[in-house]
């Protein structure tokens, strides 16, 4: 009778994330946390928001009804976070959720394409000025 043979696969720790490749994850997590001081008064949330922007050196940008973009959400806010090590600004939304009391960060993603588009149009007119 043969023994019985076995591999122990050892996991190897991930390699350290670049600092570039970090920015985006810290000014999420640096907004998350700003966000949870929200008041839950859906009339204070543009304000809330603009707030939250100045406060970890990013840019309010305008604010405008969900119309169904994104599930569950009220009214949208479009930020857009300072450059980090030469990278272009990155787009971020803010949503009101349709309870009007709670808010959350979307990513740009596929059905919010065009929403991003537009915030980046809008931004190109700024810059203009």
């Amino acid at each position: 009778m043969a023994a019985a043979q076995t591999t122990m696969d050892t996991a190897l720790p991930a390699p350290p994330i670049a600092a570039a490749d970090a920015a985006l994850p810290m000014a999420l997590l640096e907004l998350e946390l700003s966000l949870d001081r929200f008041s839950g008064n859906k009339d204070d949330f543009t304000g809330f928001v603009r707030t939250v922007a100045d406060d970890i050196g990013g840019e309010f940008l305008f604010a405008l009804p969900a119309s169904g973009l994104v599930d569950d959400c009220l009214t949208i806010a479009a930020l857009r976070h300072g450059e980090t090590d030469g990278k272009a600004p990155m787009i971020l939304f803010v949503c009101l959720d349709k309870d009007g009391s709670t808010v959350r960060v979307e990513q740009p993603g596929e059905r919010t394409a065009g929403l991003k588009s537009f915030t980046e149009a809008f931004v190109g007119v700024l810059e203009r000025i």
